[in-house]
């Protein structure tokens, strides 16, 4: 009896390891997941962005690709936020949606994707439905190609209802890819006389150092060079240990402040990051008058937009690697200018160590939080108002131990964090999780603690309640834009929704209190939500 096309592509994805599936089901993928394999696994979101998030990551966390499963078109338009920020984190995903009966797509009825692959681009690197039903298990074997080649990113597969019954063509082939890109000889040798022929060069280090395990690397190129080494502006991930004494911080990411902090220095390399990640705008020169800038980057079209600087296409930790022995070792270190306080976030603290009316600042409840953190505790951070004086009380100084969102839009790192603590449970590793999300980001993706609570992950999930969207009142002051509506978020109870989702749920108003209850859930085997009222503040963009 002939094999189905079902049957085909579910070998497929076990050869592949992708035996776990993110997803929120629809009808039109019912059929899809009809007589789920045993040794598979779904995890339900409650919604299809959250499903996103959370494969991301998992995927980032794994360091392996992740499959999702969203509901057609109505489904992937809900993933959409979420999608834009696993492209711009480069994590491999392969998401899949149904799609309705072959035979009614001609006229088009209720829940057609009507134009599948044209929905969820510019965010992947390939969007296809395919032609025919025997064709499916091929699709996915692209898929997991071009995910996985760099620079990685999510894909998209459009699969309609109907094709699942179909007979297979046969086994699908299993193919292997590459995942890292070697620099051109003569190029990287370039780049090596050009940073040792400096008088005065500093290290700029990305994300895709930290997703490809490059710390040693970093570290290595930094010491023979003995040169200050700045975070590029708005890093989703820790390029480099943050209590090594050539880091310097988290360059701003505006235009004129940055080109400010680069003054004096004749050359800037850039490794596994764009250049550069603005926002705001404030206007001056890219670059300090005498700077010249180089670019590494596994990205071609990062490097074809970069407004400045000469661009190499390769792995950024072949690259390090391959620097670390061709440049000279520097017998004149550098003179270093004290390290920021608030280290990687772009912008400086707003606060006083402490208020006057007993509430907590920002500051007195991430120092509390820091004072009983676990040994490798992950840190997942979204919580736009308060980076700096997070950053400031949380040094990250251990590889993977801090996430955040590439893209600024809100509504990630909530899911992702359950997606990480997966991670960590799978791998072994079992590292405690702790994310901390701002009162307004946590509505954006808050049915994502649902799945945490049943999957009994060991996450803290921190809310510092300011009852107000205090990084907009900020742009209000920026862009001079007085009496904007929509700044103020009263009357929320997040101890009541974290119950309601099945959470262990506590509020605190004391610095012991926020101790003990971080204590507490270090020590619970399921999710913790920690609500603490903190004073209200403007803080600095820049």
């Amino acid at each position: 009896m002939a094999t189905t096309v079902r049957d085909e592509t579910h070998e497929l994805l076990r050869k592949l390891g992708l035996t776990t599936f993110f997803g929120n089901p629809g009808s039109t993928e019912e059929t899809f997941l009809k007589n789920f394999p045993a040794d598979f696994r779904f995890v339900l979101a409650l919604q299809e962005a959250s499903a996103i998030a959370m494969a991301d990551g998992y995927a980032q966390a794994t360091r392996a690709p992740a499959l999702v499963n969203v509901h057609t078109a109505a489904g992937l338009g809900n993933a959409m936020g979420n999608l834009l920020t696993a492209s711009m984190n480069h994590t491999p995903l392969i998401v899949t949606a149904g799609q309705q009966t072959r035979e009614m797509l001609l006229m088009e009825p209720w829940l057609t994707n009507v134009e599948p692959e044209m929905l969820p681009k510019p965010w992947v690197k390939w969007s296809y439905q395919p032609v025919r039903a025997e064709d499916v298990p091929a699709a996915f074997m692209r898929a997991y190609a071009i995910a996985m080649q760099p620079p990685a990113g999510p894909v998209f597969l459009s699969l309609p209802l109907d094709d699942w019954e179909k007979a297979s063509l046969g086994t699908a082939i299993v193919r292997t890819v590459s995942t890292r890109v070697a620099p051109d000889p003569e190029r990287i040798a370039e780049f090596a006389a050009a940073i040792s022929a400096a008088q005065s060069p500093v290290l700029i280090f990305g994300a895709s150092i930290a997703r490809g395990s490059g710390w040693d690397q970093a570290i290595a190129l930094a010491d023979k060079l003995g040169v200050p080494v700045w975070a590029a502006p708005a890093s989703e991930r820790a390029p480099f240990p943050e209590d090594h004494p050539l880091y310097r911080g988290g360059l701003p990411f505006a235009t004129g402040p940055l080109a400010g902090k680069l003054a004096g220095h004749d050359l800037a390399l850039v490794v596994g990051a764009p250049v550069f990640r603005y926002y705001p705008y404030v206007p001056g020169d890219y670059l300090p008058s005498g700077m010249r800038l180089l670019h590494i980057t596994d990205d071609p079209a990062e490097a074809a937009k970069a407004p400045v600087g000469d661009s190499l296409v390769s792995d950024s930790v072949i690259a390090l690697e391959a620097l670390a022995e061709l440049v000279a070792a520097r017998t004149n270190r550098a003179v270093l200018e004290p390290a920021q306080q608030h280290r990687l976030a772009s912008q400086p603290q707003a606060e006083p160590a402490a208020t006057s009316d007993g509430i907590l600042s920002a500051r007195q409840l991430f120092d509390a939080l820091a004072s009983v953190r676990p040994d490798g505790a992950v840190l997942v951070e979204e919580s736009p108002s308060n980076l700096a004086e997070l950053h400031a009380a949380w040094p990250i100084t251990e590889p993977d131990t801090f996430y955040t969102f590439a893209s600024g839009g809100l509504g990630w790192d909530l899911p992702a964090s359950v997606g990480i603590a997966l991670g960590e449970r799978d791998s072994g590793r079992n590292r405690p999780v702790i994310a901390i999300i701002g009162d307004g980001s946590f509505q954006y993706s808050v049915q994502a603690i649902w799945t945490a609570a049943q999957h009994d992950l060991p996450i803290l999930f921190v809310v510092p309640r300011n009852g107000e969207y205090a990084i907009l009142k900020s742009f209000a002051v920026l862009e001079e834009t007085p009496g904007v509506p929509g700044l103020d978020i009263p009357g929320i109870d997040i101890v009541a929704l974290a119950k309601g989702y099945g959470c262990h749920g506590v509020r605190a108003t004391t610095v012991d209190e926020v101790a003990a209850a971080a204590t507490a859930a270090w020590k619970r085997s399921g999710p913790t939500v920690l609500e603490v009222p903190i004073a209200p503040t403007v803080p600095p963009l820049l």
